[in-house]
């Protein structure tokens, strides 16, 4: 599995403008089939992967560099586009109630498009286990509200979800690619971008983790009786003390320590009947969330020694590094690349002078005065 990088967007109440909306899914249409026209239909889902050129293709439809609707409009304006459209590329999904809407929407496309049964099931199972990985396996504080899943007849896909934390006022964006995939739980990440970095943050992607997921999913075919057991044995250490315990900071976020009852007993029982083989099998268990994550990671850290990564998987402040080389320099070819093949499919693109010349500049003033 490539997850190609996230990005952090502050949160922004309110609706675009049909008027927008309706310019944005016109010029979307353009570009896209002009991709498909040039390079084919993968290379639609290879770049909806990457977070800049999601970035910079956002901008050049007209919507803010720096609102979390960057992600839901612009989403929902390529859906509208790709579904109305004969490229070659389909998509699912969206905001809220929407986002549930998923695995019948991909269901009701993959027939008429003509896949089989068994590619449609596994179309469903990643669209399913991405948003699962984001909310239970990487907990960064990000609950994720927004997902969007993108397709082609070939069955490849790309999944664009967010999600946001309400204390901070942020969304974070995550981006998926199915090319090369492996394995859900182990480091699907290429490249990570967020506004921050977070304490306290559990991940189970990691390969630090590696031990701890082997033991998790051990606790999880075992009688949940034993686990009850552990998990109240934790209730007594108080916060601050369980932070030191574990070797993290004492300003801990307050999602840090699960609560007793927000475990999903149930979920457990039921994976004691599956018996998982491993932790993607245990994580695909319906019902086994954050808090039950948390409880398996604690109790095979705190009394078996199998310790997890408790470090932000972020990576890189920007998606081609930073103006001032923290935490790497800027990559100018790959960054040049996407803004080339930009600036050339609306050049290409059969729309009007005025709305090629508009997108044009908007592109401009979203390349950095250095360059």
């Amino acid at each position: 599995m490539r997850r190609s990088g996230f990005a952090d967007l502050r949160l922004h109440g309110g609706r675009a403008p049909p008027w927008l909306v309706a310019r944005m899914e016109r010029l979307a249409g353009a570009i896209l089939a002009i991709v498909v026209e040039e390079f084919g239909e993968q290379e639609v889902l290879k770049r909806l992967s990457d977070p800049f050129f999601f970035q910079a293709l956002s901008n050049v439809l007209g919507y803010d560099w720096d609102s979390s609707g960057s992600t839901t409009v612009t989403c929902g304006v390529l859906k509208s586009a790709l579904n109305k459209g004969e490229l070659g590329v389909r998509a699912a999904g969206g905001k809220g109630a929407r986002s549930r809407n998923a695995p019948g929407e991909i269901e009701g496309i993959g027939s008429a498009i003509g896949l089989s049964s068994g590619e449609v099931e596994g179309l469903k199972y990643a669209s399913r286990m991405a948003a699962k990985v984001d909310n239970a396996a990487v907990q960064d504080g990000y609950q994720i509200y927004h997902h969007t899943f993108f397709f082609d007849e070939a069955g490849k896909w790309v999944v664009v979800q967010q999600g946001m934390d309400a204390g901070t006022q942020l969304a974070r964006r995550y981006h998926w690619l199915s090319e090369g995939v492996r394995s859900f739980v182990v480091e699907p990440h290429s490249g990570i971008v967020g506004e921050r970095e977070h304490q306290g943050v559990l991940d189970m992607t990691s390969r630090v983790s590696e031990g701890c997921r082997k033991v998790s999913t051990e606790l999880a075919c075992e009688n949940p009786e034993r686990l009850r057991r552990s998990v109240s044995a934790l209730k007594p250490l108080s916060r601050n003390g369980l932070g030191r315990w574990l070797g993290a900071p004492s300003d801990l976020p307050r999602y840090v320590v699960p609560r007793y009852e927000n475990v999903n007993w149930r979920a457990l029982e039921e994976a004691y009947r599956l018996q998982p083989t491993g932790y993607e099998e245990l994580l695909a268990v319906r019902g086994v969330g954050p808090a039950t994550v948390r409880a398996l990671a604690l109790v095979s850290e705190l009394v078996y020694g199998a310790k997890p990564s408790w470090k932000d998987p972020v990576k890189y402040t920007y998606a081609h590094g930073g103006k001032d080389g923290v935490p790497m320099p800027v990559d100018r070819r790959l960054m040049d690349g996407s803004i080339r093949l930009l600036g050339e499919t609306i050049k290409s693109a059969r729309l009007g002078d005025r709305e090629r010349l508009l997108a044009l500049r908007r592109l401009r003033r979203f390349i950095p005065k250095s360059f």
